[in-house]
């Protein structure tokens, strides 16, 4: 295993793990804007704010999945015909 499969590998175990902290992040923001007693958002913006922002996490998660998989299979020398 050379230097550019090694490489690879880790790039595509970042991205899956990219996708774990865009996951994290979407959960920090659903509990910062959570509606309560003492003040904040109300609940209609809240989830207008939680559907909106989730899918665009949602769209980059799924982008990072499939990126890391085509980079796990680069690194074991499989689809090196066609990449992408």
């Amino acid at each position: 295993m050379g230097l550019f499969e090694v490489v690879l590998k880790l790039l595509g175990m970042g991205a899956f793990g990219a996708v774990g902290g865009l996951a994290v992040a979407y959960g920090v923001l659903v509990i910062l804007t959570a509606p309560s007693r003492t003040g904040g958002m109300d609940s209609t913006n809240a989830a207008v704010t939680w559907i909106a922002v989730g899918g665009v996490l949602v769209a980059l998660m799924v982008l990072h999945i499939v990126l890391g998989k085509q980079l796990l299979l680069l690194s074991r020398g499989l689809d090196k015909k066609h990449p992408l």
